[in-house]
């Protein structure tokens, strides 16, 4: 079985999230109504709405109650995406324009503001009295998340753990609540819906070290956006933090000098192929590796059946991409 015949096994309960999400954003204004849809139009993997389905199926799949987590979590991911963009002063994502380079800022923040009321207003549908809270927990954690971002742009003072910290709020968080949610609303054990949880978990810090080495390695085609992007936003991430720990003096000025500066002293390209050069790549790839080995390590303490070969395939994909 491969990622294509796993997306192709669930092609029917996903074409209708994607009906289902079109309807959530529409909205008489046209101008918002445009907007909320020019981000759902560039597509995506739709790995939040993929983890739920999966995770249902350990339980009764309630088809209904798993749309609405499946829509909503989607919809906080893509809210999230549009707010990034105006903080990042980003013109492209996926390859597409984003929404404050086709409109402005104030309308991407309102046209986010919209997409996550529209999450809420799903959501707010969901029987399960479990569910809100943890939705709730986790929005502040998003949250604040974004905040720490903000705060560590083009800061020297990082560290290996407010590192991991941050990218558990950023990524792995959605998706934890993905497995764990569509494992709950479906009546799962709650052995399921702890394992679930942990792999969401696991799976999602692995993803995020490894779209960050992507950064550095990827090119723009695949990308969809520059390589390098993340550094000259001011976003300082896990090879850059290794490669200052390894950096001789002269090499750490060179870098500390291009923080300092916000990107205006010194070569961008010469900051990149230093990363490499000190093994920021590959310290970062094998973190997320082990991060992957603890997510299949959740799945043994699952049942076996399709569902569980479905999310190990998942966790192969994700450190297998082309870097």
């Amino acid at each position: 079985m491969s990622l294509q015949q796993i997306y192709y096994n669930l092609k029917n309960d996903l074409k209708w999230i994607e009906r289902e999400l079109e309807k959530a954003i529409k909205t008489e204004h046209q101008v918002l109504n445009d907007s909320s849809a020019h981000l759902l139009k560039a597509g995506g993997k739709r790995m939040r709405p993929i983890f739920v389905l999966l995770s249902g199926r350990f339980g009764q799949y309630k088809r209904e109650e798993l749309k609405r987590v499946a829509v909503g979590l989607e919809l906080i991911h893509m809210a999230t995406l549009v707010h990034d963009d105006v903080i990042d002063d980003a013109d492209t994502r996926r390859g597409k324009s984003t929404v404050k380079s086709e409109w402005d800022n104030k309308i991407a923040m309102y046209t986010g503001d919209f997409i996550f009321a529209r999450a809420l207003t799903e959501l707010s549908h969901l029987k399960e009295p479990r569910v809100h809270p943890i939705l709730a927990a986790a929005m502040r954690q998003v949250c604040l998340g974004e905040i720490d971002q903000i705060e560590d742009l083009y800061s020297e003072r990082q560290s290996l753990y407010r590192y991991l910290h941050r990218i558990k709020r950023k990524t792995a968080l959605l998706m934890s609540i993905s497995c764990q949610l569509g494992a709950m609303v479906s009546e799962a054990k709650p052995k399921y819906i702890a394992r679930l949880k942990a792999y969401g978990y696991y799976v999602g810090m692995a993803f995020q070290l490894t779209d960050d080495v992507l950064d550095f390695v990827g090119d723009e085609k695949t990308l969809g956006k520059p390589a390098g992007n993340d550094l000259r936003q001011g976003n300082i991430t896990l090879p850059v933090i290794y490669a200052l720990s390894q950096a001789d003096e002269r090499e750490r000025a060179m870098i500390l000098a291009y923080l300092r500066s916000q990107g205006e002293d010194g070569l961008l390209e010469e900051i990149l192929q230093l990363v490499r050069q000190k093994g920021g790549i590959e310290y970062t790839l094998d973190l997320s590796k082990r991060y992957m080995e603890k997510a299949m390590r959740s799945l043994t303490e699952l049942p076996t059946c399709y569902e569980r070969e479905s999310l190990r395939l998942i966790s192969e994909f994700i450190v297998q991409r082309s870097y």
